[in-house]
Formats: structure tokens, sequence, C-alpha cells
């Protein structure tokens, strides 16, 4: 990993000849001081959830040490690109890096579409059938085959399930109106228009705050009014587990697209190379279609 993506001393272009081989940068101290920083959020997490008081601050150091090196190490491999250390060899390895890494995250979401499916179509309708009618010994307030299953909310009171005609619906229009920004911005810099590049990109970051900031009133508003909690049944989980984890990597998506706008806004890439901008772009349109499928599946049906 150090010395295929990041190090602390590069070798001159000059050493690297079109065609010769792939850049090899110096070794890194970073993998493992990056290794140091987990250690210390995992074991930070362990003693706050065990009510030490240490362990706020222990992960409060680990994300520090985290961030540090992200920024570092991330910072050595734009100069790398920007000093021409990066061609065509390195150019297609990033590509199929990033196809790699998208083609993963579609299988984790498959997987929580996959349980999502399994609950709704299998499991609680065979729940019912298992059982008598008369016995529900366990869960008293489980008595139809209706989806979201009826059953206990907070303290007991029943859940609401989400509609899907209220934010969700502006947050479809909001995701969707982003990846026409997004790809607005693709065509500027391929036209090497660098004012509409930037503002096809500050539009699609704008967009995903505010999708940001929709979803966190949804949650308040499902937990304050609805009684709709990662506790309330099968339901309440898989909605959270997919909608949150779409959010966390919505938030992911919108950090990238400020670091290449920032990067834009300095005058880098150029419409014949430009990986970074498209591998965010296309980490974008990825976090579009998973919502198009998470309000079809969780929201609509």
């Amino acid at each position: 990993m150090a010395q295929t993506h990041a190090a602390i001393e590069t070798t001159h272009p000059s050493d690297h000849p079109p065609g010769t081989h792939y850049f090899v940068p110096q070794p890194s101290l970073y993998p493992f001081i990056l290794s140091g920083g987990m250690f210390l959020l995992a074991l930070g997490f362990i003693l706050f959830m065990n009510k030490f008081a240490a362990g706020s601050w222990i992960m409060l150091a680990g994300t520090g040490v985290i961030l540090t090196v992200v920024v570092r190490w991330f910072g050595r491999i734009i100069h790398e690109s920007q000093t021409g250390s990066y061609r065509e060899w390195e150019d297609k390895s990033f590509r199929y890096g990033m196809i790699w890494f998208i083609l993963s995250e579609v299988a984790f979401f498959a997987a929580f579409f996959g349980a999502l499916f399994y609950v709704r179509n299998i499991s609680v309708p065979d729940l019912l059938t298992m059982l008598p009618r008369h016995d529900f010994t366990l869960y008293p307030e489980y008595k139809d085959l209706l989806w979201p299953a009826s059953g206990g909310g907070p303290k007991g009171i029943a859940f609401t399930p989400m509609g899907a005609w209220g934010i969700p619906a502006i947050n479809t229009a909001l995701l969707l109106s982003s990846g026409a920004t997004i790809t607005w911005a693709h065509w500027a810099l391929l036209k090497n228009n660098r004012t509409q590049l930037n503002l096809g990109l500050f539009l699609t970051i704008a967009l995903g705050v505010v999708f940001l900031g929709f979803q966190g009133y949804e949650y308040y508003h499902a937990y304050t009014e609805l009684g709709l909690t990662m506790g309330a049944g099968v339901y309440g989980a898989t909605f959270f587990m997919l909608t949150g984890f779409h959010g966390f990597h919505v938030t992911l998506g919108t950090i990238m697209l400020m670091v290449i706008y920032g990067r834009c806004l300095k005058g880098h890439f150029t419409a014949n190379r430009h990986f970074a901008f498209e591998g965010v772009a296309w980490y974008w349109h990825f976090v579009d279609v998973v919502w198009l499928g998470l309000f079809i599946m969780v929201y609509w049906l």
C-alpha cells in the first residue's frame, strides 16, 4: 500500500519515461501511523462504551491522527499527480481500482437490500403461517401480514412508517439534480470551461449538503413524532441501516466533492487528465442510483 499510492519522497518525472514502468514512490510511514490512529479510535470507543472517562479523549486523539495522515497523504498524492508522476499505466490502474471499489459498494448495499427483501417477503409471512393465530406469546402486537409488521415502538407506542411523498421525495429530486449538475460540470471540464466547471461543482456540493440537512430532520421527525427508531421492530432496523449507511456515503461523497472543488479552483485537471474528478463523479452517480433503489424499496412500496 505504501509503495503504490503515496510517499514522503517521490522520484522526478524524468526518471519515469512514458510506457517504461509503473511509478513506484519511496517507502512511507503513513500506513503505520494511520493504523495507530485507527487503533486509538477503536480503543477509545471500547473504553467509552464501558464508561471509562478516558475513552472520549482517546477517540479524539485517534481521530486527529487519522485526519492528519489523510490530509498529508492525499496531499502527497496530489503533488505526485501535478508533477507528472502518473501517466497512462497509472491512470488505467486507478480507473480499474475505482471500478472494483464501486462494485464492492454495490455488493455492500445489495446485502442490505437482500435482507430487506427476505424479511419482507419471506420471513415475516412465514412467521405467521408457522404460529397459531391465537398464540402471540413473544410479540402480542404482531397480528397481521401487512408490511411494515405491526409491533411495539418505544415505550410500547406503535410506530408510524415513514411516508414517501414528503422529505424523501424532495431528497430524491435533490440527488437527481445533483447528478445533472456534476455531469454538467464534467462537460465543462472537457471543454475547458472553468467557470461552468466550478459552478457545476458548487451546485452539486450545495445539493448534497441540503440533502443531508433534510435527512437529519427526517430522523428527528421519525424519533420524536413517529416513534420510528432502531428498536421499532425489523422495519425500524432495516430503515435506519439502509438510509443511515446511504447518508454516510453521501457525507463522504460531499467531502470528496469539496476536495475536488478546491483543486478545480486552483486550476488542477485538464480536458485529457482528470481521473480524480471522474472517480468522484462515478462515486456520486453510484450514490444517486442507490438512493433511487432506497426510495422505491424502503419508502414507496
